[in-house]
């Protein structure tokens, strides 16, 4: 038996920002917490004021949060949930990428539970919490579909990352204006990133036929809009397909997990300050490489999303799968803007550290072949390569 948890309403197209306010209602909410990525209330943008037009005209109430940046952390949520109980919220609304989406879910949560842990959230068969409203500005996290959140404990310097079902969000709201202003290097890796929870969902030992479903789609809006996306940020139909392909990618990953390319990325990541995405996609093709004959089959299926003609067998099926990672790397400038992050000595050296914290990750076990060691550090061996390979090109 599988059971797929995704948000209950799901507002997509342009201008569907202006229906936050019926969907509050609709929620039962007088008061809304809206957290909202700091840029997106700047002089130049100024989108909080257009959200408090659209909520006065359906007389609510509203506190705009965005003394936040970088990965979400508990002092960021401590200081969130001082302002909401000062404004007494019934309802918590997120604006903008992963991190306002993160905090989101646990202002929702622990306004209603003070005294919760976050280590007890996986334990408990059901959690009360705000009625919670996620509207992403990039298309790439799919957090406003998942059941998981980040947050650091700024006291031991822990990553927490928590998952339970209760933590998807009650409706998503997918307005692709909302993502035209995203520069196109980051349309570019938060795409990428996308597309790696799809692929990864997909061949997860715990995909189940309703992920599979989510997956496919996602993959297969992902190869028709990313291109045009990043080439014409203004095409309104590529941002709202990948709008729609990052959150179908949220529930595809969120209820059959991410593996090795996440696990890997993620020290990387840290290591360099990379932008999540880029890591992920600096990263993807050789985990590919290193689990190609175990899920052939499913790399296989990937391809014709793709839209690769099935007259091919399995194995050159999958092999296409792998170049079109090596095509987007290219197209999309990833190998250099890698080495704008990476120092080349510096990862080689590091690559012992990045091989335990690795193995340390989620999604280890989740892969289609599991990992060794000596495996984690042939990937990384494979990135220093081509990366190292760029730069002696860059140089002639």
């Amino acid at each position: 038996m599988s059971s797929t948890y995704l948000p209950r309403q799901i507002a997509v197209g342009p201008n569907s920002l202006e229906q936050l306010g019926e969907i509050a209602i609709g929620n039962d909410a007088s008061k809304l917490f809206v957290v909202i990525d700091g840029f997106l209330v700047t002089s130049d943008i100024q989108l909080d004021k257009r959200i408090g037009h659209i909520l006065q005209k359906e007389g609510l109430e509203v506190t705009f949060f965005s003394d936040y940046q970088g990965e979400p952390t508990t002092d960021h949520l401590e200081s969130a949930l001082n302002q909401l109980h000062t404004s007494q919220a019934d309802c918590v609304v997120a604006i903008g990428g992963g991190s306002a989406i993160d905090i989101a879910k646990a202002v929702s949560l622990f306004a209603l539970n003070i005294n919760l842990a976050c280590n007890e959230i996986t334990s408990k068969n059901r959690l009360k919490r705000l009625p919670l409203i996620a509207i992403p500005t990039t298309a790439g996290t799919g957090s406003e579909a998942t059941k998981v959140m980040v947050i650091k404990d700024m006291k031991t310097d822990i990553k927490m990352n928590p998952g339970h079902k209760d933590l998807v969000p009650d409706v998503a709201i997918l307005d692709p204006e909302l993502t035209t202003s995203l520069p196109k290097h980051f349309t570019a890796y938060t795409g990428l990133d996308a597309l790696a929870h799809a692929m990864e969902a997909y061949v997860s030992t715990l995909a189940c036929d309703t992920t599979d479903s989510y997956a496919l789609n996602a993959i297969r809006l992902i190869g028709k809009a990313l291109p045009t996306a990043y080439k014409n940020g203004s095409d309104i139909k590529a941002r709202e397909q990948m709008l729609l392909a990052s959150c179908y990618a949220g529930i595809a990953f969120s209820n059959a997990s991410t593996n090795l390319a996440h696990a890997a990325g993620r020290p990387l990541g840290a290591r360099f300050h990379i932008p999540h995405g880029l890591s992920i996609a600096l990263l993807l093709p050789f985990v590919v490489d290193f689990g190609l004959e175990a899920a052939e089959e499913r790399y296989a299926e990937i391809a014709v999303e793709f839209g690769e003609e099935e007259k091919d067998n399995p194995k050159q099926l999958a092999q296409k799968t792998r170049t079109k990672l090596d095509h987007y790397n290219d197209q999309f400038q990833i190998w250099e803007d890698g080495l704008k992050y990476i120092d080349i000595e510096d990862f080689r050296e590091n690559i012992p550290l990045l091989v335990n914290d690795a193995l340390n990750g989620n999604g280890i076990i989740t892969n289609p072949k599991v990992p060794q060691k000596s495996d984690i550090e042939n990937i990384y061996h494979s990135l220093l390569k081509k990366l190292t390979e760029t730069a002696m090109n860059k140089v002639f």
